[in-house]
């Protein structure tokens, strides 16, 4: 890559910011092109957007740029700005970017999928309304997976189209994000649309044409044992354990790495010796459960299963594989979703989920336990982002980079159909 490169630097805007894993991608992004190209970073946060208190102050905290503590929908669509006094400054809108990972409930796999139609699903209509109103030169949106088949894929091809025609008219790349092929220890899948606005030209004067960054990961996954066994520097927070029940304690007891709470009703049918072997893949059946009787085996596990006939969610108690990376990591839920070790009989502490999620032992989370387990949950891992705002800065700097075809296949329909 040529140090010529440059770029002028974008002012940066984020809607629903949570704690600041896409900035924190951005900055990380912005940090190494300057340390390669030299000149000021070529993308600095101006604001960002979030109802939560803690997440803003956990913005805040990690230097993301002004956080804003309001209604995103609120924010985008006052004519004057919203209820906060850094709002008073006429010129604190305007930016030159826009990065919003808009609420996933009614999209997600896990939810009702209700798409536009739920509470949620209309809040992309904020990122839209603050396309319109400051133009950006390009925009990066995220969402969930399921967002592609809710409302029988209408949700989604309607804010394609309304992102489309927004503000000056932008070219939209889609594609479905596995972040584990891009270095983060887990297996999360999240659509990114980035568009870049309809007309702009590169640094080499070439039309601009973002193109997915191809995986740096695909055959080498960094596994959660790899995550996790990295010693801590000292005095890193967020390493308080959750308290485990007896009860809970025996149900880990009896599950396999990568197995759930269900496998445990699974074994009651297998023959004791098939039962046996299947808890023989424990690495601590050794110490805790080889002097047990196959009698005892049954009654521990009897007295330990879950009873459930509703739907049975493949995470709830599910043991990590030390030499994969996690499955998905969430923000909320009871007793069963906390993600759990692959050897020890316990829920991962916050700053092990942040480690999954990418997120440097440096970074600092604001609030609670349970509120700063929410702010991870619902971020985007900031290295994955890191790989995306990369490619955004090489294509505005005319550098070519390895990529990929978009697994989306977006047609613009040539009008606005909102």
């Amino acid at each position: 890559m040529s140090k010529k490169s440059k770029v002028e630097p974008f002012f940066l805007g984020e809607l629903f910011c949570g704690p600041g894993g896409m900035a924190y991608g951005a900055k990380l992004s912005a940090e190494s092109f300057r340390e390669e190209h030299g000149g000021d970073l070529p993308i600095q946060h101006v604001w960002g957007v979030d109802k939560d208190p803690n997440a803003i102050g956990t913005y805040q905290s990690n230097k993301m740029g002004e956080g804003v503590e309001a209604d995103a929908v609120d924010f985008a669509t006052a004519k004057k700005g919203c209820d906060h006094k850094v709002i008073d400054d006429p010129d604190f809108k305007l930016i030159s970017a826009l990065a919003f990972g808009f609420p996933c409930n009614d999209f997600s796999m896990v939810g009702k999928r209700k798409g536009t139609e739920g509470t949620y699903g209309l809040l992309y209509k904020a990122g839209v309304q603050t396309i319109n109103q400051a133009k950006p030169k390009w925009f990066i949106a995220e969402n969930v997976s399921g967002i592609h088949s809710a409302n029988a894929g209408k949700a989604f091809k309607q804010i394609l189209n309304e992102l489309e025609h927004a503000g000056n008219g932008y070219n939209l790349t889609v594609h479905l994000y596995h972040f584990e092929n891009y270095g983060v220890p887990q297996s999360r899948h999240r659509y990114i649309v980035v568009g870049t606005q309809k007309g702009l030209k590169d640094s080499s004067g070439k039309e601009l044409q973002f193109r997915v960054p191809a995986p740096t990961h695909l055959n080498s996954h960094v596994s959660v044992k790899v995550a996790l066994n990295k010693p801590y520097h000292k005095n890193v927070k967020n390493r308080e354990r959750t308290r485990q029940h007896p009860t809970v304690e025996d149900r880990l007891l009896f599950t396999p790495p990568w197995k759930n709470a269900w496998y445990l009703e699974e074994m009651l049918t297998m023959s004791p010796q098939k039962r046996r072997n299947a808890l023989k893949e424990a690495p601590w059946y050794d110490k805790e459960l080889k002097h047990l009787t196959n009698a005892q085996i049954v009654d521990r596990i009897e007295g330990c299963r879950l009873h459930c006939e509703r739907a049975k969610m493949s995470h709830i108690y599910r043991r990590l594989h030390p030499d994969k990376p996690s499955y998905t990591i969430t923000g909320s839920g009871g007793g069963g979703t906390h993600v759990y070790h692959w050897e020890e009989c316990r829920a991962l502490t916050n700053r092990e989920r942040a480690r999954l999620q990418s997120f440097d032992d440096k970074f600092v989370f604001v609030g609670q336990k349970e509120q700063v387990r929410k702010q991870i949950g619902m971020a985007v891992p900031p290295r994955g982002a890191k790989i995306i705002f990369d490619a955004i800065l090489k294509t505005f700097a005319g550098t070519t980079y390895k990529s990929i075809k978009p697994s989306y296949n977006y047609e613009s329909t040539g009008a606005d159909i909102s």
